[in-house]
């Protein structure tokens, strides 16, 4: 990793697929060998700080805002006048479901719910689905939810493609 090429990009130039000068730009650098392209994973995306890897070998570092995530085809400068192509990987989320009713366990839900959000494993609740982004190992997740015996609750995976992005909610402590 000492020997490869390192690139900075701080600066956001759009979205290819909103903007057909960008997309133009970018088409053109490729054809100068200016242009460098890099996937990124979903969780990555909303990172302020990101260290990449491009398809080319070169070490990227992103630096961006947390105020909004990187989107399919975004467009940065690198430091030294190179384009940036951002791709963004599909994710594989773990998804909970109920074979069986699940009214009369209430309180181990709203248990496991506060369980998810103090180990800081982000969660969206889409037609009566679970899905949990899998920022550590999937096994330690299924073994902390199967503590907690849930009758009829399954454990599924899915691939979300960077089109289906959900926006998970992240659990922080205020002081």
């Amino acid at each position: 990793m000492l020997d490869q090429t390192r690139e900075i990009a701080e600066t956001y130039l759009g979205n290819l697929t909103k903007d057909a000068n960008l997309a133009q730009r970018v088409e053109t650098a490729y054809t100068l060998n200016n242009c460098l392209e890099t996937y990124l994973s979903q969780t990555d995306s909303g990172k302020g700080r990101i260290l990449a890897e491009s398809t080319s070998g070169t070490i990227v570092g992103i630096i961006k805002s947390r105020d909004w995530s990187i989107c399919e085809g975004d467009v940065f400068i690198t430091k030294s006048g190179k384009l940036l192509l951002i791709h963004l990987q599909e994710e594989r989320l773990m998804v909970l479901s109920f074979s069986e009713p699940v009214e009369n366990h209430a309180i181990e839900l709203v248990h496991l719910g506060h369980v998810l959000g103090n180990h800081h494993w982000p969660i969206i609740i889409k037609k009566n689905r679970i899905y949990v982004q899998l920022i550590v190992d999937s096994g330690i997740i299924e073994a902390t939810i199967a503590k907690f015996q849930i009758p009829g609750l399954k454990i599924d995976y899915e691939l979300r493609s960077p089109q289906e992005h959900f926006q998970f909610s992240q659990h922080s402590h205020h002081s």
